[in-house]
């Protein structure tokens, strides 16, 4: 790559990638060991964000509630394990007031509005939303570091809404992986959520997959165990912002948001018991492109304008 008018940009061999690398660095919650936002008679939360995606970790205390009133957009709540009992109520969805139950170790939407979750027995939980409610952003302990959107990534534009209108929807966790079959992966009209089963013990090393994202971000999120992320920041025109290759080790529980464009790849390294959920705002298209992997595909459609591939006949 070259620098705006440099004469070499209309070389036919010169990059067509017009903002080189990134300027923005990768982004932590480390909920093991920083201090909650809140901590009160509901329990301890965190608030961290990425560019478009906000997460909100939860280890909540018996009885706990916790509400949202007006929310601009849909989101998530993930009950991470099994024995968490909920009740999760929408005021606002396609048919009134509504309300859910269930034992945990399930992700549930919910549709914009007024809503809340209440936990009897307490328990892990993350909520996440999009970063279009300035009230969550303040909270986020790495506010700053989005004080300048990211030039890599385009402005936040949700996905078209589900075609039963809005409600909520509850969806049960794998228990166990599904050998050649990647997630479960949901989503909805602000977040996918791919959030596979427990692994085994440390990954392969021969066998990783480093790649990239031109122009959205990652949150990968450890509820088990310890990853090591391994990210390298391609170079671009501005010296300043070449950074060293970076190894940070996480263990659970944490969010690491990787920016647009760095190269990376993650290790489990736990002995046994490891965890993780890659989670993205607004929804991939070339996940939701690829026939079978989006578990509640029916039920959101794709943006206009696009369609799924035609399958050739066999």
């Amino acid at each position: 790559m070259y620098p705006p008018g440099d004469p070499r940009n209309n070389l036919a061999t010169a990059a067509r990638d017009p903002s080189g690398s990134s300027a923005t660095p990768a982004s932590y919650g480390l909920y093991y060991k920083d201090k909650p936002t809140d901590d009160d008679a509901n329990g301890k939360s965190w608030y961290t964000r990425g560019q478009d995606l906000l997460v909100n970790y939860i280890e909540a205390k018996p009885g706990a509630t916790f509400s949202r009133t007006n929310q601009l957009d849909e989101y998530m709540i993930v009950l991470i394990d099994e024995d968490t009992p909920y009740e999760v109520s929408a005021q606002h969805g396609v048919n009134g007031p509504e309300t859910r139950t269930g034992p945990g170790y399930q992700v549930v939407i919910v549709p914009p509005g007024d809503s809340k979750i209440t936990l009897p027995k307490g328990g892990r939980l993350a909520r996440l939303f999009s970063t279009q409610s300035d009230d969550l952003n303040a909270k986020c302990a790495n506010a700053e570091t989005y004080a300048v959107h990211d030039p890599n990534i385009p402005e936040f534009k949700r996905w078209p809404d589900p075609v039963d209108g809005f409600k909520l929807r509850v969806y049960d966790l794998w228990k166990e992986r599904v050998p050649g079959k990647m997630g479960p992966i949901w989503r909805c009209t602000t977040i996918m959520l791919n959030f596979p089963p427990p692994g085994g013990g440390p990954r392969d090393i021969t066998k990783m997959s480093p790649h990239s994202h031109a122009d959205f971000d990652q949150c990968s999120f450890v509820v088990a165990g310890s990853f090591l992320h391994n990210m390298r920041w391609p170079w671009g025109v501005d010296k300043n912002y070449w950074y060293p290759d970076q190894y940070p080790i996480t263990e659970a529980p944490s969010a690491t948001f990787i920016p647009a464009k760095v190269i990376h790849s993650s290790e489990s390294l736990h002995s046994s018991n490891n965890r993780m959920a890659d989670i993205f705002a607004p929804p991939r298209l070339d996940f939701s492109l690829l026939e079978g992997w989006i578990q509640n595909a029916d039920e959101y459609p794709l943006p206009e304008g696009v369609t799924m591939p035609v399958k050739e006949p066999a």
